[in-house]
Protein backbone atom coordinates (compact mmCIF):
# COMPACT_ATOMS: atom_id res chain seq x y z
CA UNK A 1 0.00 0.00 0.00
CA UNK A 2 1.21 3.00 -0.60
CA UNK A 3 1.65 5.49 1.90
CA UNK A 4 1.66 9.65 2.57
CA UNK A 5 5.33 10.23 2.42
CA UNK A 6 6.35 11.41 6.02
CA UNK A 7 9.90 11.81 7.83
CA UNK A 8 11.64 8.89 9.64
CA UNK A 9 14.74 9.65 11.24
CA UNK A 10 16.60 6.52 11.60
CA UNK A 11 18.73 6.93 13.74
CA UNK A 12 15.89 6.61 16.57
CA UNK A 13 14.59 3.45 14.80
CA UNK A 14 15.88 1.38 17.92
CA UNK A 15 17.20 -0.99 15.11
CA UNK A 16 13.41 -2.27 14.79
CA UNK A 17 13.78 -2.82 10.89
CA UNK A 18 16.07 -4.70 8.76
CA UNK A 19 17.19 -3.86 5.68
CA UNK A 20 16.72 -6.39 2.77
CA UNK A 21 17.22 -4.32 -0.14
CA UNK A 22 18.53 -0.87 -1.51
CA UNK A 23 19.68 1.24 -3.95
CA UNK A 24 20.90 4.94 -4.32
CA UNK A 25 17.06 6.28 -3.64
CA UNK A 26 15.08 3.97 -1.92
CA UNK A 27 15.23 1.35 0.84
CA UNK A 28 13.32 -1.46 1.73
CA UNK A 29 13.02 -3.06 5.25
CA UNK A 30 11.41 -6.04 7.12
CA UNK A 31 10.17 -5.51 10.83
CA UNK A 32 12.75 -6.91 13.26
CA UNK A 33 10.57 -10.19 14.77
CA UNK A 34 8.55 -11.05 11.51
CA UNK A 35 8.96 -14.81 10.28
CA UNK A 36 12.55 -14.43 11.77
CA UNK A 37 14.35 -18.34 12.23
CA UNK A 38 14.20 -19.72 15.97
CA UNK A 39 11.09 -17.64 16.04
CA UNK A 40 10.56 -13.79 17.53
CA UNK A 41 12.06 -14.18 20.72
CA UNK A 42 11.84 -11.74 23.67
CA UNK A 43 12.41 -8.60 20.70
CA UNK A 44 9.35 -10.07 18.75
CA UNK A 45 7.39 -9.91 21.20
CA UNK A 46 8.18 -6.12 22.45
CA UNK A 47 8.17 -4.63 18.87
CA UNK A 48 4.94 -6.52 18.65
CA UNK A 49 3.52 -5.02 22.07
CA UNK A 50 4.87 -1.30 20.38
CA UNK A 51 2.87 -1.52 17.33
CA UNK A 52 -0.17 -2.57 19.22
CA UNK A 53 -0.13 -0.12 21.78
CA UNK A 54 1.33 2.70 19.39
CA UNK A 55 -1.10 1.27 16.38
CA UNK A 56 1.91 0.87 14.25
CA UNK A 57 0.89 -0.28 10.41
CA UNK A 58 4.04 -2.38 11.35
CA UNK A 59 2.00 -4.83 13.23
CA UNK A 60 -0.16 -5.71 10.05
CA UNK A 61 2.18 -4.51 7.35
CA UNK A 62 5.75 -5.97 8.30
CA UNK A 63 7.41 -4.25 5.03
CA UNK A 64 8.19 -0.86 3.72
CA UNK A 65 10.07 0.66 1.61
CA UNK A 66 11.67 4.37 2.45
CA UNK A 67 12.93 7.13 0.07
CA UNK A 68 16.62 8.42 0.96
CA UNK A 69 18.82 10.81 -0.85
CA UNK A 70 23.24 10.40 -0.81
CA UNK A 71 24.21 12.32 2.72
CA UNK A 72 20.89 12.36 4.23
CA UNK A 73 19.60 10.97 7.33
CA UNK A 74 16.64 11.98 6.86
CA UNK A 75 14.43 8.93 5.14
CA UNK A 76 10.88 9.34 3.93
CA UNK A 77 8.40 6.36 4.52
CA UNK A 78 6.17 5.85 1.12
CA UNK A 79 5.16 2.31 1.18
CA UNK A 80 4.24 -0.53 3.56
CA UNK A 81 2.82 -4.49 2.43
CA UNK A 82 1.43 -7.24 4.49
CA UNK A 83 3.68 -9.73 2.63
CA UNK A 84 7.24 -10.16 0.69
CA UNK A 85 4.76 -10.70 -2.42
CA UNK A 86 2.82 -7.50 -2.06
CA UNK A 87 6.10 -5.38 -1.32
CA UNK A 88 7.62 -6.99 -3.73
CA UNK A 89 5.34 -5.52 -6.42
CA UNK A 90 5.92 -1.76 -4.97
CA UNK A 91 9.97 -2.00 -5.23
CA UNK A 92 9.43 -3.15 -8.89
CA UNK A 93 6.81 -0.96 -9.74
CA UNK A 94 9.84 1.68 -8.65
CA UNK A 95 12.67 0.58 -10.10
CA UNK A 96 10.93 0.27 -13.48
CA UNK A 97 8.41 3.57 -13.45
CA UNK A 98 10.98 6.08 -10.92
CA UNK A 99 14.35 4.93 -10.93
CA UNK A 100 15.44 5.69 -14.54
CA UNK A 101 13.96 9.44 -14.17
CA UNK A 102 15.67 10.28 -10.53
CA UNK A 103 18.92 10.43 -12.71
CA UNK A 104 18.32 13.97 -14.86
CA UNK A 105 17.64 16.06 -11.46
CA UNK A 106 20.44 18.50 -10.68
CA UNK A 107 19.70 18.08 -7.11
CA UNK A 108 18.50 16.00 -4.23
CA UNK A 109 15.58 18.53 -3.44
CA UNK A 110 14.55 18.13 -7.19
CA UNK A 111 14.49 14.33 -6.58
CA UNK A 112 12.88 14.16 -3.22
CA UNK A 113 9.45 16.73 -4.38
CA UNK A 114 9.25 14.69 -7.74
CA UNK A 115 9.40 11.23 -5.79
CA UNK A 116 6.79 12.89 -3.04
CA UNK A 117 4.79 14.10 -6.45
CA UNK A 118 4.32 10.92 -7.72
CA UNK A 119 3.41 8.75 -4.36
CA UNK A 120 0.44 11.25 -3.89
CA UNK A 121 -0.64 10.67 -7.24
CA UNK A 122 -1.15 7.11 -6.95
CA UNK A 123 -2.33 7.65 -3.56
CA UNK A 124 -5.39 10.04 -4.34
CA UNK A 125 -5.56 8.37 -7.82
CA UNK A 126 -6.38 4.65 -5.49
CA UNK A 127 -8.34 6.59 -2.92
CA UNK A 128 -10.70 8.63 -5.04
CA UNK A 129 -14.14 7.03 -5.02
CA UNK A 130 -13.18 4.59 -1.73
CA UNK A 131 -12.11 7.36 1.25
CA UNK A 132 -13.08 10.83 -0.01
CA UNK A 133 -15.90 10.95 2.36
CA UNK A 134 -13.44 9.73 5.12
CA UNK A 135 -12.66 12.68 7.53
CA UNK A 136 -8.50 11.78 7.11
CA UNK A 137 -8.32 9.21 4.01
CA UNK A 138 -4.47 8.99 5.09
CA UNK A 139 -5.25 7.54 8.45
CA UNK A 140 -8.72 5.85 7.17
CA UNK A 141 -7.07 3.75 4.50
CA UNK A 142 -4.20 2.27 7.60
CA UNK A 143 -6.76 1.75 9.74
CA UNK A 144 -8.50 -0.59 6.63
CA UNK A 145 -5.81 -2.23 6.24
CA UNK A 146 -5.36 -3.43 9.36
CA UNK A 147 -9.13 -4.07 10.11
CA UNK A 148 -8.33 -6.50 6.76
CA UNK A 149 -5.51 -8.52 7.61
CA UNK A 150 -6.66 -8.63 11.33
CA UNK A 151 -9.70 -10.28 11.09
CA UNK A 152 -10.54 -11.63 7.92
CA UNK A 153 -14.30 -10.78 6.71
CA UNK A 154 -15.41 -10.73 3.77
CA UNK A 155 -14.24 -8.18 0.87
CA UNK A 156 -17.32 -6.47 0.93
CA UNK A 157 -17.38 -5.99 4.66
CA UNK A 158 -17.36 -1.98 5.06
CA UNK A 159 -15.45 -0.47 8.01
CA UNK A 160 -17.42 2.65 9.42
CA UNK A 161 -15.41 3.92 12.05
CA UNK A 162 -12.70 2.45 14.26
CA UNK A 163 -11.31 3.59 17.97
CA UNK A 164 -8.51 3.04 20.49
CA UNK A 165 -9.91 1.68 23.67
CA UNK A 166 -9.65 -0.87 26.83
CA UNK A 167 -11.22 -4.56 26.92
CA UNK A 168 -12.10 -6.01 30.00
CA UNK A 169 -10.91 -9.24 29.94
CA UNK A 170 -12.51 -10.15 33.92
CA UNK A 171 -10.69 -7.64 36.09
CA UNK A 172 -7.35 -6.54 33.47
CA UNK A 173 -7.91 -3.46 30.63
CA UNK A 174 -6.38 -4.74 27.43
CA UNK A 175 -5.60 -1.75 25.07
CA UNK A 176 -6.52 -2.08 21.52
CA UNK A 177 -8.33 -1.14 18.76
CA UNK A 178 -12.30 -0.89 18.32
CA UNK A 179 -13.41 -2.03 14.79
CA UNK A 180 -17.35 -1.11 13.92
CA UNK A 181 -18.33 -2.09 10.01
CA UNK A 182 -21.91 -2.37 8.70
CA UNK A 183 -22.29 -6.04 9.86
CA UNK A 184 -19.42 -6.07 13.09
CA UNK A 185 -17.98 -5.03 16.04
CA UNK A 186 -14.20 -6.16 16.31
CA UNK A 187 -11.81 -5.66 18.97
CA UNK A 188 -7.65 -6.69 18.64
CA UNK A 189 -5.08 -6.72 21.06
CA UNK A 190 -1.64 -7.20 21.22
CA UNK A 191 0.39 -7.65 24.89
CA UNK A 192 3.24 -9.43 25.17
CA UNK A 193 2.67 -12.40 23.18
CA UNK A 194 -0.84 -12.12 24.88
CA UNK A 195 -3.06 -11.92 21.54
CA UNK A 196 -7.54 -10.94 21.70
CA UNK A 197 -9.25 -11.12 18.82
CA UNK A 198 -12.82 -10.54 19.08
CA UNK A 199 -15.92 -10.53 16.49
CA UNK A 200 -19.58 -9.57 16.84
CA UNK A 201 -22.08 -9.92 14.72
CA UNK A 202 -24.59 -6.66 15.14
CA UNK A 203 -27.55 -9.04 14.89
CA UNK A 204 -26.58 -10.97 17.57
CA UNK A 205 -26.50 -8.32 20.00
CA UNK A 206 -29.10 -8.55 22.81
CA UNK A 207 -27.96 -5.61 24.96
CA UNK A 208 -25.70 -2.23 24.35
CA UNK A 209 -26.01 0.21 27.00
CA UNK A 210 -23.70 2.54 28.86
CA UNK A 211 -22.50 1.16 32.25
CA UNK A 212 -20.42 2.53 35.54
CA UNK A 213 -19.05 1.17 38.61
CA UNK A 214 -16.42 1.54 40.81
CA UNK A 215 -13.54 0.15 38.57
CA UNK A 216 -15.17 1.64 35.57
CA UNK A 217 -16.38 5.05 35.93
CA UNK A 218 -17.98 5.37 32.36
CA UNK A 219 -18.15 1.82 29.73
CA UNK A 220 -20.07 0.65 26.85
CA UNK A 221 -21.86 -2.85 27.91
CA UNK A 222 -22.01 -5.16 24.54
CA UNK A 223 -24.39 -8.33 25.57
CA UNK A 224 -24.14 -11.05 22.74
CA UNK A 225 -25.14 -14.87 23.05
CA UNK A 226 -24.92 -15.01 26.28
CA UNK A 227 -21.99 -13.38 26.78
CA UNK A 228 -20.72 -9.88 28.36
CA UNK A 229 -18.35 -7.68 27.02
CA UNK A 230 -17.21 -4.10 28.70
CA UNK A 231 -14.87 -1.38 26.40
CA UNK A 232 -13.67 1.59 28.27
CA UNK A 233 -11.65 4.36 27.76
CA UNK A 234 -12.90 6.12 24.88
CA UNK A 235 -11.90 9.71 23.68
CA UNK A 236 -15.91 10.52 23.03
CA UNK A 237 -17.73 7.84 24.63
CA UNK A 238 -21.39 9.01 23.85
CA UNK A 239 -20.32 9.77 20.18
CA UNK A 240 -19.27 6.19 20.27
CA UNK A 241 -22.21 4.46 21.54
CA UNK A 242 -24.31 6.67 19.47
CA UNK A 243 -22.68 4.83 16.17
CA UNK A 244 -22.55 1.34 17.84
CA UNK A 245 -26.30 1.89 18.57
CA UNK A 246 -27.09 3.03 14.96
CA UNK A 247 -25.34 0.31 13.73
CA UNK A 248 -27.04 -2.44 15.82
CA UNK A 249 -30.75 -0.80 14.99
CA UNK A 250 -30.08 -1.36 11.11
CA UNK A 251 -28.77 -5.18 11.80
CA UNK A 252 -32.27 -5.43 13.58
CA UNK A 253 -34.51 -3.58 10.66
CA UNK A 254 -32.15 -5.31 7.52
CA UNK A 255 -33.74 -8.53 9.43
CA UNK A 256 -37.43 -7.58 10.64
CA UNK A 257 -38.22 -4.27 8.74
CA UNK A 258 -37.02 -5.58 5.23
CA UNK A 259 -39.37 -3.24 3.30
CA UNK A 260 -38.19 0.12 5.07
CA UNK A 261 -34.88 -0.87 4.77
CA UNK A 262 -34.97 -1.68 1.08
CA UNK A 263 -36.33 2.02 0.25
CA UNK A 264 -33.96 3.47 1.89
CA UNK A 265 -30.53 4.11 -1.11
CA UNK A 266 -27.74 4.50 1.62
CA UNK A 267 -28.70 1.73 4.00
CA UNK A 268 -29.61 -0.84 1.61
CA UNK A 269 -25.90 -0.28 0.16
CA UNK A 270 -23.14 -0.69 2.96
CA UNK A 271 -20.76 0.58 0.69
CA UNK A 272 -22.65 3.96 1.33
CA UNK A 273 -22.48 3.88 4.64
CA UNK A 274 -19.94 6.58 6.73
CA UNK A 275 -19.08 7.78 10.04
CA UNK A 276 -20.40 11.36 8.64
CA UNK A 277 -23.38 10.07 7.42
CA UNK A 278 -24.22 8.03 10.53
CA UNK A 279 -23.98 11.14 12.48
CA UNK A 280 -25.77 13.22 10.06
CA UNK A 281 -28.56 11.02 10.11
CA UNK A 282 -28.67 10.83 13.58
CA UNK A 283 -28.74 14.78 14.05
CA UNK A 284 -31.62 14.50 11.48
CA UNK A 285 -33.82 11.98 13.52
CA UNK A 286 -33.05 13.89 16.76
CA UNK A 287 -34.58 17.00 14.45
CA UNK A 288 -37.42 15.51 13.44
CA UNK A 289 -38.23 14.20 17.11
CA UNK A 290 -37.52 17.44 18.75
CA UNK A 291 -39.76 19.70 16.45
CA UNK A 292 -42.45 16.72 14.99
CA UNK A 293 -41.43 16.85 11.53
CA UNK A 294 -41.88 14.05 8.96
CA UNK A 295 -39.37 11.37 9.19
CA UNK A 296 -38.01 11.69 5.74
CA UNK A 297 -36.94 15.59 6.74
CA UNK A 298 -33.20 16.03 6.69
CA UNK A 299 -31.27 18.82 8.77
CA UNK A 300 -29.24 20.96 6.15
CA UNK A 301 -28.23 23.71 8.35
CA UNK A 302 -27.45 24.72 12.09
CA UNK A 303 -27.09 28.68 12.65
CA UNK A 304 -26.77 30.20 15.95
CA UNK A 305 -28.52 33.42 16.56
CA UNK A 306 -30.74 35.54 18.09
CA UNK A 307 -34.98 35.39 17.46
CA UNK A 308 -36.74 38.93 18.79
CA UNK A 309 -40.15 37.43 20.88
CA UNK A 310 -42.66 41.24 21.16
CA UNK A 311 -44.50 39.60 23.73
CA UNK A 312 -41.35 39.71 25.99
CA UNK A 313 -39.76 42.56 23.99
CA UNK A 314 -36.42 40.63 24.44
CA UNK A 315 -34.08 38.40 21.79
CA UNK A 316 -34.01 34.66 22.97
CA UNK A 317 -30.88 32.97 22.05
CA UNK A 318 -31.13 29.33 20.21
CA UNK A 319 -30.46 27.69 16.81
CA UNK A 320 -32.12 28.08 13.54
CA UNK A 321 -32.22 24.73 12.19
CA UNK A 322 -32.67 24.07 8.57
CA UNK A 323 -34.01 21.05 6.25
CA UNK A 324 -35.89 20.93 3.01
CA UNK A 325 -39.11 22.41 3.62
CA UNK A 326 -38.99 23.78 6.54
CA UNK A 327 -36.67 26.45 8.84
CA UNK A 328 -37.13 26.15 12.69
CA UNK A 329 -35.89 27.43 15.99
CA UNK A 330 -34.93 26.43 19.69
CA UNK A 331 -34.01 28.92 22.28
CA UNK A 332 -31.16 27.32 24.28
CA UNK A 333 -31.85 29.97 27.33
CA UNK A 334 -34.47 28.27 29.25
CA UNK A 335 -37.39 30.23 27.23
CA UNK A 336 -38.99 26.79 26.43
CA UNK A 337 -39.06 28.95 22.92
CA UNK A 338 -39.64 26.98 19.25
CA UNK A 339 -40.78 28.09 15.96
CA UNK A 340 -41.68 25.78 13.02
CA UNK A 341 -41.46 27.86 9.30
CA UNK A 342 -42.54 25.97 6.82
CA UNK A 343 -41.16 26.79 3.24
CA UNK A 344 -44.48 26.91 1.27
CA UNK A 345 -45.85 29.30 3.99
CA UNK A 346 -42.96 32.41 3.51
CA UNK A 347 -43.81 35.25 1.15
CA UNK A 348 -40.80 36.79 1.60
CA UNK A 349 -36.68 36.94 2.85
CA UNK A 350 -34.96 40.34 3.50
CA UNK A 351 -32.15 41.36 5.73
CA UNK A 352 -31.10 44.52 7.26
CA UNK A 353 -28.31 46.72 6.34
CA UNK A 354 -27.39 47.29 9.81
CA UNK A 355 -24.66 45.74 12.22
CA UNK A 356 -27.20 43.49 13.59
CA UNK A 357 -26.87 40.54 11.07
CA UNK A 358 -30.63 40.47 11.07
CA UNK A 359 -32.79 37.97 8.91
CA UNK A 360 -36.00 38.92 8.04
CA UNK A 361 -38.37 36.22 7.09
CA UNK A 362 -42.10 37.19 6.55
CA UNK A 363 -45.31 34.33 6.17
CA UNK A 364 -48.45 34.20 5.36
CA UNK A 365 -50.96 36.09 7.76
CA UNK A 366 -48.77 39.11 7.80
CA UNK A 367 -46.62 37.79 10.14
CA UNK A 368 -42.69 38.21 10.50
CA UNK A 369 -39.97 36.25 12.06
CA UNK A 370 -36.37 38.47 13.05
CA UNK A 371 -33.18 36.36 13.39
CA UNK A 372 -30.54 38.87 14.41
CA UNK A 373 -26.80 38.32 15.10
CA UNK A 374 -26.83 35.09 12.27
CA UNK A 375 -23.11 34.29 10.75
CA UNK A 376 -22.66 34.47 7.06
CA UNK A 377 -26.24 36.52 7.02
CA UNK A 378 -26.27 37.53 3.60
CA UNK A 379 -24.55 33.36 2.67
CA UNK A 380 -27.46 32.31 4.17
CA UNK A 381 -30.06 34.91 2.84
CA UNK A 382 -29.18 33.53 -0.46
CA UNK A 383 -29.42 30.41 0.00
CA UNK A 384 -33.23 31.15 1.44
CA UNK A 385 -34.02 33.06 -1.53
CA UNK A 386 -32.70 30.16 -3.46
CA UNK A 387 -35.13 27.45 -1.77
CA UNK A 388 -38.17 29.80 -0.84
CA UNK A 389 -38.11 31.35 -4.07
CA UNK A 390 -38.90 34.77 -1.76
CA UNK A 391 -40.46 37.36 -3.44
CA UNK A 392 -38.51 40.14 -1.47
CA UNK A 393 -34.80 40.81 -2.36
CA UNK A 394 -34.19 44.23 -1.29
CA UNK A 395 -32.35 46.12 1.74
CA UNK A 396 -34.73 46.65 4.71
CA UNK A 397 -33.44 49.39 7.67
CA UNK A 398 -35.21 47.59 10.14
CA UNK A 399 -36.94 49.92 12.91
CA UNK A 400 -40.02 49.27 13.71
CA UNK A 401 -41.15 45.90 15.84
CA UNK A 402 -41.74 42.68 14.64
CA UNK A 403 -44.47 40.59 15.69
CA UNK A 404 -45.44 36.75 15.87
Amino acid sequence: MWLKPEEVLLKNALKLWLMERSNDYFVLQRRRGYREEGGAGLTGLLVGTLDSVLDSTAKVAPFRILHQTPDSQVYLSIACGANREEITKHWEWLEQNIMKTLSVFDSNEDVTNFVQGKIRGLIAEEGKHSFAKEDDPEKFREALLKFEKCFGLPEQEKLVTYYSCSYWKGRVPCQGWLYLSTNFLSFYSFLLGSEIKLIISWDAVSKLEKTSNVILTESIHVCSQGENHYFSMFLHINKTYLLMEQLANYAIKRIFDKETFDNDPILDDPLQITKRGLENRAHSEQFNAFFRLPKEETLKEVHECFLWVPFSHFNTHGKMCISENYICFAGQDGNLCSVIIPLREVLAIDKTNDSSKSVIISIRGKTAFRFSEVKEFEQLVAKLWLKCGAASNQYHDISTEVSI
